[in-house]
């Protein structure tokens, strides 16, 4: 008992009360306790730095103690009046470093040599950037704009250096690499069954989308650019892309896709043959009804639509067919806008495909869902100065949307699309499915 009790004395003597603002309390204590910061010392030079997680006044003092322990273990340590060795102490000097999002000032000690300026290494490690852009990008696009991002970070004094020109650089940096990765992406070992492709205009500038949909039903980012869907140049630009990377030419895929003639005219001239093209149901819809502007017939054409789209493929093309000729008298736009395409409107049905994967299938919705990201992301921006600018936000926004992607509804019944398109599966595996 005598023991343990003279310990907790011991204990209770080392502590002390330092005042939050009293910097050189806090210097003189890491002073005293060197032993302390050599482990971390260690993790610092050869590891990852903690010193991120260190978000307190404190953390000023523990840095320039580590720093000054570093310069010990280059120089040797101080030594008034004796002679200098090959490197020399030469003073102090004001210095930053990085901690996550921010940078902090601390005085740090100057070496020399001879020759040239000694670098401490505790020091040029904590100099080092790999996280900071990639930590601004996540913090801008989940919110933070440029001019308030300073008050977001803890209020510690002198600490925050990072001015709103400095984050904006960081951010262009980190979102052109994350383009260049995604447009660099390789799918060579992924078996797609469905591309949809679908546009989103952004402060003006319109972007096309590419999304995959695997034998698995999970989704893909294939990549985007610049450009409107109507740009057949633009989209096989794409689309040659996506060959390029290892999406494949000689299986056959189901391309969902809006009604523009130009994409339709670029698909068949990158993948030919291969492509089963679906055009969108909620855009046909769409363009349909804005083209009628007597209520009461828009709600009857809507109705006879939707049901027609759940007939097997010749009876709901004739159902169509014969609500076109009832609008050609009063509404001759809107009946060739229904009849543009309109087999092309009933590939899922011609596959035979389950109602799960027809609802999934038939629209580009899985390309609009991500657009609200998109448009959350990209709203944030008060001036796009050019389209290059404008496509790195989207892409950010598409990154941001991808990380909470899910399998496409009905994903269990896609052996029944990868048969209807001719792919080869493994018995066992379709077995599988089926009993599920």
């Amino acid at each position: 008992m005598g023991n343990r009790r003279g310990k907790k004395a011991g204990r209770k003597a080392q502590l002390a009360i330092v005042r939050r603002d009293d910097r050189g309390a806090l210097r003189n204590y890491f002073a005293e306790r060197d032993q302390v910061l050599l482990p971390l010392l260690e993790l610092i030079e050869d590891a990852q730095s903690s010193v991120d997680e260190l978000m307190t006044e404190a953390a000023r003092g523990f840095v320039e103690r580590l720093l000054m322990l570093s310069a010990q273990e280059v120089a040797g340590p101080k030594h008034p009046g004796q002679a200098a060795g090959e490197v020399r102490w030469h003073g102090q000097q004001r210095g930053r470093i990085v901690l996550a999002e921010r940078k902090l000032s601390v005085m740090r000690p100057r070496l020399r040599s001879k020759a040239a300026e000694v670098a401490i290494p505790a020091y040029q490690r904590l100099r080092s950037e790999p996280r900071l852009a990639e930590r601004m990008r996540e913090i801008l696009v989940n919110g933070v704009s440029t001019r308030k991002y300073g008050t977001v970070l803890p209020k510690m004094a002198g600490t925050v250096g990072v001015a709103k020109s400095s984050v904006s650089r960081k951010f262009i940096e980190a979102s052109r690499r994350e383009l260049q990765a995604l447009m660099q992406r390789r799918f060579d070992d992924v078996e797609l069954l469905a591309i949809y492709i679908d546009g989103i205009v952004v402060a003006g500038h319109h972007i096309v989308t590419a999304i995959g949909v695997d034998a698995d039903g999970v989704k893909h980012l294939l990549g985007l650019t610049v450009g409107s869907s109507e740009n057949a140049r633009v989209v096989k630009d794409l689309l040659t892309s996506l060959i390029e990377r290892g999406v494949s030419v000689d299986d056959k895929t189901l391309f969902v896709i809006d009604g523009s003639k130009a994409l339709r005219s670029a698909i068949q001239e990158t993948f030919g043959e291969s492509a089963l093209v679906q055009r969108c149901r909620t855009h046909k819809l769409r363009n349909v009804l804005e083209r009628i502007k007597d209520d009461t017939i828009r709600a009857q054409t809507r109705s006879v639509m939707h049901a027609a789209y759940k007939l097997a493929e010749k009876e709901g093309i004739a159902k169509m067919k014969q609500q076109a000729q009832w609008l050609r008298a009063d509404y001759p736009d809107a009946a060739a806008s229904l009849l543009e395409g309109l087999e092309e409107t009933f590939t899922v049905n011609h596959l035979r495909l389950p109602p799960a994967l027809v609802r999934c299938l038939s629209t580009t919705n899985i390309i609009e869902n991500p657009n609200g990201a998109v448009r959350r992301v990209s709203g944030r921006v008060c001036r796009y100065r050019d389209a290059d600018m404008a496509v790195r936000w989207t892409a950010a926004g598409y990154l941001q949307a991808e990380k909470s992607f899910r399998r496409i509804q009905g994903f269990r019944d896609l052996w029944i699309l990868a048969a209807a398109l001719g792919r080869k599966k493994e018995e066992g595996v379709v077995q599988e499915q089926k009993l599920a």
